[in-house]
Formats: structure tokens, sequence, C-alpha cells
């Protein structure tokens, strides 16, 4: 077996909505009417529409809660909240930059919205826009000291310029805030791949898969970690493991990586 170990990449970011924030929940319809028809009317229309788009978001259908919230900022064009879920569908879809100016249109409206500031911050990450992202999400911790996906992105962007330490020291602060969030441990993991401390990267992984089983990417980057101690039996488990799981999750182009890595690392 020839020591190749090298040539084979680490994957980056899990899921492209792993450090977003969640949609704003539905607004209430009010409990007095209005006095005036016409005053009743187009409030409560926007109202209605704007709950119809937040149940198309959590049912899937984003082009469709898209049309609604839009169809909402035609009678209320002042709701931070509907900008907001508007931008998280659009994200949703991976049109980064029309989320970004929605989520600033709610930050114009609702200078305090820590997860507009979250979010906008990660569609800048997506898009490298790395010094942005960072600013954002200190924003976001400023508004809300308890914004554990801000720190995740934070130290995300902080890691893709090669502050490494300063990334660790932002998903720490994550974990501190949510034991329970994956990403926290899996993005740790990626930086501690980076410092060639694979060990440790190997039980943030673990920890992430721990949480959440089905996290395809950790199982595939803790085999090239395994790899790198020269626990090749543990390591072709582990890519296995995620070659199965790329493969049921319907993404083949993660599949063949993965068999690629086992081949590799067989000859």
């Amino acid at each position: 077996m020839n020591q190749t170990y090298q040539i084979i990449p680490i994957l980056g970011l899990a899921m492209v909505l792993a450090g977003v924030s969640a949609s704003v929940h539905a607004q209430q319809l009010p409990i007095q009417p209005l006095l005036t028809v016409q005053t009743d009317n187009e409030p409560l229309s926007a109202i209605q529409l704007y709950n119809q788009g937040v149940d198309k978001l959590d049912a899937g259908d984003y082009s469709g809660a898209i049309a609604d919230f839009s169809d909402a900022l035609k009678l209320n064009p002042n709701d931070a909240d509907t900008y907001y879920n508007r931008g998280y569908a659009y994200h949703s879809l991976g049109n980064y930059q029309a989320a970004i100016d929605d989520y600033s249109q709610a930050i114009e409206l609702k200078s305090d919205f820590d997860a507009a500031y979250s979010n906008r911050g990660y569609a800048n990450f997506i898009l490298e826009n790395y010094e942005k992202a960072i600013a954002d999400c200190t924003k976001a911790i400023e508004i809300n000291s308890d914004n554990d996906t801000a720190y995740i992105t934070r130290g995300n962007a902080y890691d893709e310029l090669g502050n490494h330490q300063a990334a660790l020291a932002d998903y720490e602060k994550a974990i501190a805030i949510n034991a329970n969030n994956p990403m926290a441990y899996y993005n740790r993991g990626l930086a501690r791949n980076r410092l060639k401390e694979h060990q440790e990267a190997i039980e943030d992984y673990t920890k992430a898969i721990e949480l959440q089983p089905t996290l395809a990417e950790a199982f595939y980057n803790r085999g090239i970690s395994q790899f790198q101690l020269k626990k090749v039996e543990e390591a072709i488990a582990d890519l296995e493991k995620a070659a199965e799981l790329f493969q049921n999750q319907g993404r083949t182009e993660s599949y063949q990586n993965a068999l690629n890595a086992i081949r590799t690392i067989q000859q």
C-alpha cells in the first residue's frame, strides 16, 4: 500500500443550510377588526399571504413561499419578517444574492434582527465574501450573544481566511451555547484537520455523528482522519458508511468521491 493519503481531500460544509436560522413563525390575525372595511382588508390579506408563505416554507415549497411573500409585500412593504422569510426561501433555493438583498431589507426595517444578520453572514460566506460574513455575524452576536449559528458561520469564515485559532474559539463558543449542535463539532473537526490535529478531529466528527447519525460528511472526514493516523480498517469502514449515506440521500457526486477515496486507500 503506497502512502497516497495526502491526495484524498476532506469535505467542506456539510449542508448549505447548516448555519441558517429558522424561518419566522406565522403571524397572528388581529383579534378585533379595524374600523373601515378597506383598511381591514389590506392588512388581513397581507397576513394571510404571509401565513400561507410560512406554511409553504414548512412544506419545502420555496418557490410558492416566495410568491406568497412577494404578494404580501405588495400590500405591506414594511414588514421585516416577510423580507426575512422570503430571503430564507431564496437561500433554500441557492439564490444567495437575492437572499442577501432580502435580509438587508429586513435589517433596514428592524435594526436588531440578529437572525437576519446571521443568515446574511452565511449567504456572504457561501459567496466567499468572508470579511462581510465576519462583520455580519459579529453584529448578530452583539445583538444576541446566544446565537450559536452566528458563531459557527464566523468560525467558518475565519477558517477559510486561515485564522484557525479564531475559528476554534468561535466553535467553542457555539458549543458552550448549544452543546447539541452537530455542526459546531463538525466544523471544529474541519479546523482541526487543517491544523493536522487528526485525533482531535476524529473526536469532533464522532460527536457530530452521535448527534446527527445521517451526517455523511462527518463519516467521510472521520475516515480520512483515520487514514492519516494509519488506521486503515477504521478509515475504510467510515468511508463505506459515508458512501452508503450519500447514495441513500441521492448525492451521486459525493457517493463517487467516497468510493474513489476507498479505492485510493486500498491501492
